[in-house]
């Protein structure tokens, strides 16, 4: 019988087993998860023939080393990053042919955080809440990769797909992030709300699944009492006591005591999800 797996080689600075997620349970205290980027994720999973929905890895910023114990198709995309087969360079982008035993080397990304490992039959770790996401807050699922971890494959549920042009978004020169105010802007003052859009933000080398930690001017609160615990939404933008806005990713808790100011619109979070440390950001009010 095929030893349908990969063994971890090298697990990188944080790689994780992502899917889209699962969404519906916030009222359990559990938060959506799932790939920071989906967009990379569908578009990966496309290409080795898999459902959009399979697991695949994603790493960041330092990439990783697999080597399958049977023959698969691989996509690498996401951020940009150079790829090796047994020392050979190979296509970022695109399906590759892995033969059993070689080793797969995904690279340091380019530009961009975080890249995604796409494998014929999808990554088969256990379900939770049907699920095979890692979460890093509440600790379901796989825990982050280790070096010689073995993950194990689904089989191949389809052939080897094609992208027709250059669908691959360009990591953010400036990350500009559309947000709808509320629902405790009033707990702030005029003047930082004014702040919160017209000043310069950078992405802090803090940030993580759970949430993109800006650096720049603190907001000033107009109310200084404690607030409730209230429910939190993926792209809330609480602000926590040294007043630097916070953006709420895939891992964000599901309750928080702190005050949002605002929300990011979740076609906006992909982005966010590849804005390196030191990326200039930029709040953008819009309408509903």
């Amino acid at each position: 019988m095929t030893d349908r797996a990969l063994t971890v080689v090298r697990a990188g600075a944080l790689t994780t087993v992502q899917d889209l997620g699962r969404p519906g349970h916030a009222h359990l205290g559990v938060p959506r998860s799932g790939a920071l980027d989906p967009g990379a994720l569908r578009l990966v999973n496309r290409l080795v023939g898999n459902s959009e929905r399979a697991a695949a890895l994603e790493t960041t910023l330092t990439g990783c080393a697999v080597r399958p114990r049977c023959a698969v198709t691989v996509a690498v995309g996401g951020a940009p990053c150079p790829v090796r087969v047994d020392g050979r360079a190979v296509a970022w982008g695109a399906p590759v042919r892995v033969t059993a035993g070689a080793l797969l080397e995904v690279g340091t990304a380019v530009r961009g955080v975080r890249s995604y490992v796409a494998v014929s039959g999808g990554i088969a770790s256990d379900l939770v809440l049907g699920s095979r996401s890692a979460d890093l807050l509440s600790g379901l699922g796989p825990p982050p990769l280790d070096d010689g971890a073995v993950l194990p494959l689904g089989p191949p549920v389809g052939p080897p797909g094609r992208l027709d042009g250059s669908p691959w978004p360009a990591p953010p020169a400036e990350l500009v992030l559309r947000v709808r105010l509320g629902p405790r802007h009033d707990w702030f003052t005029r003047a930082a709300l004014h702040m919160l859009t017209s000043a310069a933000y950078r992405v802090s080398a803090a940030s993580n699944r759970i949430g993109l930690r800006t650096e720049g001017p603190p907001l000033e609160r107009a109310v200084r009492t404690e607030l409730p615990s209230e429910g939190m939404v993926l792209g809330a933008v609480q602000v926590p006591p040294d007043g630097r806005p916070v953006v709420f990713l895939a891992d964000h808790p599901t309750t928080g005591g702190y005050p949002v100011v605002a929300v990011v619109r979740e076609a906006d979070l992909a982005a966010a999800a590849q804005a390196a440390p030191g990326t200039p950001v930029r709040f953008l009010p819009v309408g509903r």
